[in-house]
């Protein structure tokens, strides 16, 4: 149904039910009111529904619609393995606690409709279902269990707390221990289990890389591109032409160079720099795919669906087919390519003095690693200034200036989290070999801050051109959270300034800096974290808070980033003088959509990206039972203690896996203190434990920890 005839449909429905003439009715008695003839009855359903979710109407137990009251609230239910869950409500800052017995047959992103129950000691408020609205699970993935006359389907996602029954005429042949992909058909109720049928075999649960396909299917993530997209990319070009290059900036005699990691293969970002006096002119060149995605072909349908690639610790499934990736969009040395260019006068003190926004074609000079710029830069390295002699000046250049942008952005009080990203390494089966902290270091940090000035640049171009445009914005943090961290930080002797409704950046920065090398690092840094909003993509600049930037967007990735290849498709209307009215209305129209999709997408990437580091990283300690490491006690709970190796793994000691004393959580001073003993377990307290078990489907690894004389025993 087209969106304006579905909002006029609303209006009149909405009317009539609200009518002080009418009593709560039916369906079928709205449809005869309003002569809907039998054949557009499902129309009228996806008005009702819609006007559910609006939270405008209610319905009764016997399917009776009227106004609503008031009482009822629409969100969207989130579950958990042990039976209860939380509903999300747009506009509260609360979720809304629902007990297993009030959920009425809701399940895992469930859109509902629920009805307060009294909120109980001031405690969080808690409500009941009244009625599941629709089903946000339509497909799971899981493990099938098969016995004489049925089959089961053992969910992978915890949150979805029942098991799915599974005729056998409906398993595909399923076997136990066959991972598989079921479509639900009947969701049940509180008394009886939900009932599925096998979509898809995935593989057995010992086959390789079935582990890594089953997250992949359970976050619904495209695999193959289809072929209407293949054919279209059969006809891309494999090499620039004299026609690609008319009428654009021709910087191919510019010294350029590509910086990214190792493995690396779709190359979207060049840079350029010389300096003249005591300027900087910094080139921050990216690909130009926006002359190979045309608008709404199917290539750019299925980018937008996409919204992102997705890097995953045995693949990548990319936003685009390698043949545009890894091909002509990919910035690779020693051949011309089109580029998007941002080329920035910088002055000492990093002030941007002037910029150019332009098509240009490139040509690059030098395919360069991180490993090999931090050789030049850090090591000086010999054998490596050799290989590069001729771009050693520009690389001693690019860390001048990058420290100077850097310290810039400090002053204004850009906050920076240095968590270790953890770097997987696996065998050709999928098998993990070993696990280490993927540092970042002075290439990496150079390319970080360049890109972070072209990302600035262009969006605060834009912004004062007042064109339609999608930023990349990070909101304040709510100041109840902020008040919570202040009291937290309280108990370690630290204070953040903060009023009662707003926070400057430089508060948490300086926090940062000072709780640098602590005990108390790691716990604060990831509080300080989760007290802040998650970014996302919007028409509107708010600015970024994480950033300390008033105008911020993402420009430098249109490879692997929706958003990125949406704003270069602006900025070539706009510099080719066709943003007229009509282009204008146009994208103020598909923008928000973009936006929306963008930013779901991203969020769909960083969970599945997530669960398979969990997923190997417990593959990895599973091999590793009985072994013994050091770690620092990252964090502490009433339930135990979190144990951070040196190979970014973390794990619980349970609190009553510690034998030598009943020990309880001192919440005053966050300590585990042993009742007899007087033992105390700190945040970043040194400690040795002992791999106890792991927990493929939940993700979870325990600990035990080693006392001294255990040590010794062990030893012999």
């Amino acid at each position: 149904m087209e969106k304006e005839l579905l909002e006029e449909r609303k209006k009149v429905i909405y009317e009539l039910i609200c009518d002080e003439l009418y009593i709560p009715m039916k369906m079928k008695e709205i449809a005869s009111l309003l002569q809907v003839p039998k054949e557009d009855r499902e129309d009228l359903k996806i008005v009702l529904d819609e006007l559910l979710a609006d939270g405008k109407i209610e319905v009764s137990k016997k399917g009776k619609f009227s106004k609503a009251s008031g009482k009822f609230l629409t969100g969207i239910y989130t579950g958990h393995q042990k039976g209860f869950g939380f509903v999300t409500v747009e506009g509260m800052e609360e979720d809304i606690f629902i007990s297993e017995s009030s959920a009425n047959g809701a399940v895992h992103k469930d859109t509902v409709q629920v009805v307060l129950t009294e909120e109980k000691g001031g405690k969080r408020k808690e409500g009941a279902v009244v009625k599941v609205l629709s089903h946000g699970m339509k497909e799971l993935v899981g493990t099938f269990q098969k016995s004489k006359s049925f089959g089961f389907v053992v969910t992978d996602n915890t949150r979805f707390a029942k098991d799915i029954f599974v005729p056998l005429e409906r398993s595909k042949g399923a076997v136990t221990g066959h991972k598989v992909v079921v479509e639900i058909t009947d969701f049940g109720s509180n008394s009886k289990k939900p009932e599925g049928k096998v979509k898809e075999i995935i593989g057995h649960i010992n086959d390789p890389g079935t582990d890594i396909m089953s997250i992949v299917k359970g976050y619904e993530l495209p695999v193959d591109f289809p072929e209407r997209v293949m054919n279209q990319v059969e006809n891309v070009s494999s090499e620039v032409t004299g026609a690609d290059m008319a009428g654009r900036m021709d910087i191919r005699s510019w010294q350029t160079v590509t910086i990214d990691g190792e493995d690396a293969k779709d190359l979207d970002d060049a840079i350029t720099l010389t300096k003249e006096g005591d300027l900087y002119k910094l080139g921050v060149h990216i690909a130009d795919v926006t002359n190979y995605v045309q608008e709404r072909s199917a290539l750019d349908v299925e980018a937008l669906k996409r919204g992102t690639s997705v890097y995953l610790v045995d693949r990548v499934i990319p936003m685009l087919p390698h043949k545009l990736s890894n091909g002509i969009c990919s910035l690779n040395a020693g051949v011309d390519r089109l580029a998007l260019s941002c080329i920035m006068t910088i002055d000492g003190n990093g002030n941007m003095i002037d910029h150019k926004i332009a098509e240009t074609v490139i040509n690059v000079d030098r395919r360069m690693t991180y490993t090999s710029v931090k050789k030049i830069l850090e090591d000086k390295d010999e054998a490596e200034m050799e290989e590069y002699k001729e771009l050693v000046p520009m690389f001693l250049r690019m860390e001048e200036l990058a420290g100077i942008l850097r310290e810039k952005r400090r002053k204004r009080g850009s906050i920076d989290f240095d968590f270790p990203e953890s770097k997987i390494i696996l065998d050709a089966k999928g098998k993990p070999l070993d696990i280490k902290p993927y540092e970042r270091n002075v290439a990496t940090k150079i390319i970080e801050d360049f890109m972070l000035a072209a990302n600035e640049t262009v969006a605060q171009d834009y912004f004062w051109q007042e064109l339609p445009f999608v930023y990349r914005v990070h909101d304040n943090p709510d100041p109840e959270k902020i008040q919570k961290l202040a009291l937290f930080i309280n108990n370690f002797g630290y204070g953040i300034k903060a009023t009662k409704d707003e926070i400057h950046p430089k508060e948490l920065q300086k926090l940062l800096q000072k709780i640098e090398d602590t005990p108390e690092e790691a716990l604060i840094s990831r509080l300080t974290l989760r007290s802040m909003k998650q970014a996302k993509y919007a028409t509107i600049s708010t600015g970024h808070f994480g950033l300390a930037a008033k105008y911020y967007c993402h420009f430098t990735s249109p490879i692997r980033r929706y958003p990125d290849l949406q704003i270069h498709r602006i900025i070539k209307d706009n510099l080719r003088g066709r943003m007229n009215e009509k282009r204008m209305e146009h994208y103020h129209k598909i923008l928000p959509e973009v936006a929306v999709q963008s930013s779901a997408m991203e969020r769909r990437a960083d969970e599945a990206e997530r669960e398979t580091e969990k997923l190997k990283k417990v593959e990895y300690m599973q091999e590793r039972i009985g072994e013994v490491f050091d770690g620092v006690i990252s964090s502490i709970t009433t339930w135990g203690i979190y144990v951070e190796l040196a190979n970014t793994v973390e794990g619980l000691v349970h609190v009553t896996s510690l034998e030598d004393d009943y020990y309880y959580y001192d919440e005053s001073v966050y300590e585990m203190v042993g009742d007899k003993t007087g033992n105390r377990y700190k945040l970043g307290q040194k400690v040795k434990v002992k791999v106890f078990a792991t927990d493929k489907i939940l993700r979870t690894i325990d600990f035990k920890i080693v006392l001294d004389e255990e040590e010794v025993d062990l030893e012999e």
